[in-house]
């Protein structure tokens, strides 16, 4: 529904309070004292049905229909049970926006009261926040319409919450700390808006410098991974996640198969998204601290100076936990520090221990050479109070000559007596400042962590491995609907193969056969040794390690050196099913080379798919005898080349290809390129369940599956919308096989060479000022957008690659032109611009992408398509004209406003949407 009429509920110009009583109890009239504490400065009413004259000074009125005039926001505080009628009243009298701070366990327990009020808010188009929240708060427009127990300052930070308790406590926790909020919001039940609607209002009409977010369950993934993606992309976003285990998870969710943690999966989404996770409240406020203040370093190299070497060793192993790095210092720097005699315990080595005896210019002098080591990232400094070096002194040492440090600088005053002058110094100087020696890594933990999961988010990819063509698609799809014609929820070993081998990933030679006579044959076909394996409706179903440790051996005979062991295998493990799994019927029995020697890493890789977040790719070690979840790393797809090898990186498996294979980069390559593969599997074949590939051989010859298994289930909906494959088409203009298609983040390099060709009147029309260069931020910004709610078509051809030998016909991709789309949150208005090459003007490109992205826009349901043009834009006008747009000249900013009705709204509420957006 409709994100922009949020703001009733963050900028009321009018309230009312239902169920406000001048009792001491009442939830209302705490809400009215909350209000009136605040300052609230625009019209305020209050209704209970008792006939109250005033509450608290406020007049008060027996029933809703009484009010003067619709209120932009009601508060209810009214029992349970006349919730519904309360919408109903609200809704008759035209009220938009309903905040519900009734609840409690009765509300969850009796799901027909549940219905009902589900059904009115419904029925009443409004817009309804809760029930069972704390409130909304937003302190820089004198609105606290919560239940909170203190004042709540105003600041830069906005908090997210699920919970109205822990939004209560988070008040209290900010107190202390001196963190204001920008805006405060707990959503309860969320039976109507939900945390991405807020996100996405917050990213589009808030000026807050950071989101904190307390998530208790995800709903609706893919609105939620778009509204924190592109949220994330514009200001620090920090997420705190209850329900880590099963025993704390609200929602009766099933575990995800082949992962041994469903928490996993929501770490991968959260990091996917450019989030920073954290474990707990407090640490919640020190990653706000570390991250508002410092920058992220350039690496995770730390280099600690302390006054003792206890402290630096408490601090070393939680940075090595914590997957940051020591730094090795520079001969320069371990030079320098011999012969000041500075380090009392390793001398030249990290950390510097100053000793007992150091005094601040100990402290300055070791900092003033340590700081210009190119291998240092930042710099941790660690105090305990001595006589020499008192804890007040050393600390404006260290903030009167913070100037001189060019490095990250974090600091950790031990003690609560001494220590706390120095570290309120600190904070006022802007110097991060903990506790304990941990804390401060953490706190530097999370800097490398910002820094990996917005490289991740902003990087621009190399080029895609491989393209799906719409014969693949059609290949496999016709399998699956045959198996489940066929009453079947998984593919055969033998279909599953020929899944695999339409998307280019080799299988092990294998040969299928019905009983031992046609095995014996398939042997003169296949050198031995031979492996069997029994294929049965059990063990094609991938992830089974629930099942009994035997299982997946008990289908299986290896090593078979002579055609009648093979036999023997065949007939052995068949009465074997028979008798122990009379249930699962036997498909055929697969014969194969053993796969043993060649030096082969045994790998394992797939796609699960999770309750919540739909399709999920898995990577890590492989084996049938050893514990595969162990080394198992997830990510959700779609992957590209780089991030496909992040996801390998994260394993054991991944560092020890890295350290120990001879050609580690280019099978590094391989085994990324089908990550790449699985996930775009994953996009073409919805009804793809699980799939699983182990062992996983990666030796000199190549990736080899030997073994696989996959599923079917009902058609996933992925959490982050993959590339739009089928939007492709290839058209003939002026004689040249022109393909369009929606671009993607590997495009980044034809983005760059096509600037380059443009002249600076062509880029003046497009960005409104010269832009002669495109950075990497901009670059990736331009090429990895989110299909869910962005659109680029860009328009290439093939040409002769100059570049290449003279006897090689080789070809490359140039862009000619591209057109965009924003659309907003609500798919009511969409933004468009377009640019086309200068040398290709007048052949009719201009027209044929903006005839694409209309069809694409109303395919979509979007209700409006406007741009901006400047006046002196002759071409682009004429071509705006005669596509049916309205052309208004703003007179006050030189430009035209180009508009074009591209689909009727549908309800009363797209209709007031869309009045809105061309107001």
């Amino acid at each position: 529904m409709a994100t922009q009429f949020l703001r009733r509920f963050f900028a009321p110009q009018s309230l009312v309070v239902i169920g406000a009583s001048p009792k001491p109890e009442s939830l209302g009239g705490v809400v009215l004292r909350n209000l009136l504490e605040g300052q609230f400065d625009k019209p305020l009413w209050a209704v209970n049905p008792r006939g109250y004259a005033d509450v608290h000074g406020v007049e008060c009125l027996r029933r809703i229909a009484d009010l003067p005039r619709p209120p932009d926001l009601a508060v209810i505080c009214s029992p349970l049970r006349s919730l519904p009628k309360v919408i109903d009243d609200l809704s008759a009298i035209g009220v938009r926006a309903a905040l519900i701070l009734s609840g409690g366990a009765s509300l969850e327990s009796e799901a027909p009261l549940r219905g009902r009020l589900q059904k009115a808010i419904r029925r009443s188009g409004m817009r309804v926040l809760g029930p069972e929240c704390l409130g909304v708060a937003v302190p820089s427009r004198r609105l606290n319409a919560t239940y909170a127990a203190q004042p709540i300052a105003d600041g830069s930070v906005a908090y997210l919450g699920q919970s109205g308790m822990l939004g209560n406590a988070m008040i209290d926790w900010a107190a202390g700390r001196e963190v204001g909020f920008s805006h405060l919001v707990t959503l309860g039940d969320s039976l109507d808006v939900r945390l991405p609607d807020v996100i996405d209002y917050l990213n589009l009409s808030s000026k807050c410098r950071a989101l904190l977010l307390h998530l208790e369950s995800i709903r609706n993934a893919r609105h939620f991974m778009t509204a924190l993606r592109d949220a994330s992309r514009n200001r620090l976003v920090l997420a705190i996640k209850s329900g880590r285990t099963p025993q704390a998870t609200l929602d009766s969710l099933p575990e995800t198969p082949g992962i041994e943690r469903r928490d996993a999966v929501i770490e991968a989404a959260l990091a996917r998204a450019g989030v920073v996770r954290v474990e707990d409240s407090d640490e919640l406020f020190d990653a706000l601290e570390t991250l508002s203040r410092l920058k992220p370093p350039r690496g995770d190299r730390l280099a600690i100076v302390s006054n003792g070497v206890g402290p630096a060793l408490l601090a070393i192993d939680k940075l090595i936990d914590g997957g940051g790095q020591l730094a090795e210092f520079g001969e320069t720097t371990v030079t320098a520090l011999l012969e000041a005699g500075l380090d009392v315990s390793r001398p030249g080595r990290n950390p510097i221990d100053l000793g007992g005896s150091a005094t601040p210019a100990d402290y300055l002098a070791a900092l003033d050479i340590v700081t210009r080591d190119a291998q240092v990232d930042a710099v941790l400094v660690l105090h305990a109070p001595t006589r020499l070096a008192p804890a007040q002194a050393t600390a404006e040492a260290l903030i009167a000559a913070r100037e001189r440090y060019r490095h990250r600088l974090l600091v950790s005053w031990m003690g609560l007596k001494e220590a706390l002058v120095a570290r309120a110094a600190f904070n006022r100087a802007g110097i991060p400042s903990y506790l304990s020696p941990e804390k401060a890594v953490r706190a530097f933990l999370h800097l490398v962590r910002y820094r990996r999961v917005q490289a991740l988010l902003h990087e621009t990819p190399p080029s895609l491995p491989f393209d799906s063509g719409p014969e693949i698609r059609k290949r496999c799809h016709a399998l699956i609907e045959e198996s489940l014609r066929r009453g079947r929820d998984r593919l055969t070993h033998e279909e599953t193969a020929q899944v695999l081998a339409a998307y280019g990933i080799e299988s092990a030679p294998s040969r299928y056969v019905a009983d031992f006579e046609e095995a014996e044959r398939a042997t003169q076909a296949l050198p031995g040794p031979w492996a069997v394996k029994v294929v049965h409706r059990d063990n094609c179903e991938p992830f089974r390690y629930w099942r009994e440790a035997s299982r997946q051996t008990g289908s299986l005979a290896q090593d078979l050196e002579q055609p009648g062991s093979v036999v023997d295998a065949v007939v052995r493990l068949g009465e074997r099913i028979a008798e122990t799994l009379p249930q699962s019927p036997i498909y055929s029995y697969c014969l194969q080379t053993m796969q043993r020697g060649k030096g082969s890493w045994q790998l394992s890789a797939g796609i699960t798919r999770d309750a919540e977040l739909g399709p999920v790719i898995v990577f890590g070690s492989g084996g049938y005898k050893i514990d595969v979840m162990a080394d198992r790393q997830i990510a959700l797809p779609p992957l590209n080349m780089r991030l496909a090898e992040e996801l390998i990186d994260r394993t054991r498996a991944g560092r020890l290809i890295r350290a120990h294979s001879e050609d580690a980069a280019a099978e590094i390559t391989q085994v990324a390129q089908l990550l790449v593969k699985l996930s775009q599997m994953a996009a073409d074949l919805p009804r793809l369940k699980g799939l699983e590939l182990n062992p996983l051989l990666l030796n000199r010859d190549g990736l080899t599956a030997v073994d696989f298994a996959l599923d079917l289930g009902e058609r996933a909906v992925q959490a982050i919308m993959p590339y739009p494959e089928e939007l492709r088409e290839t058209v003939t203009l002026a004689g040249d096989e022109v393909e369009v298609r929606p671009i993607r983040g590997e495009d980044a390099p034809l983005i760059t060479q096509f600037h380059t060709r443009l002249s600076e009147q062509s880029i003046r029309y497009r960005y409104f000022h010269h832009k002669a260069v495109l950075s990497m931020r901009e670059l990736a910004q331009l090429s990895q957008i989110n299909y869910d709610r962005q659109m680029a078509f860009i328009a290439i051809r093939r040409v002769p690659d100059e570049a290449a030998e003279p006897e090689q016909e080789t070809h490359r991709e140039e862009m000619l032109g591209v057109v965009r789309v924003w659309n907003d949150p609500d798919n009511i208005r969409t933004e468009f611009s377009i640019i086309v090459r200068d040398d290709l003007h007048g052949i009719g490109l201009g027209r044929l992408l903006m005839e694409k992205m209309i069809r694409y826009s109303r395919q979509v349901g979007t209700l409006v398509m406007v741009g901006t043009v400047l006046t002196d834009n002759l071409p682009m006008r004429r071509l705006l004209k005669q596509l049916g747009f309205t052309l208004v000249t703003n007179l006050e900013e030189g430009v035209i406003e180009a508009t074009l009705k591209l689909n009727t709204p549908q309800s009363e509420w797209q209709r007031h949407r869309l009045e809105a957006a061309l107001d």
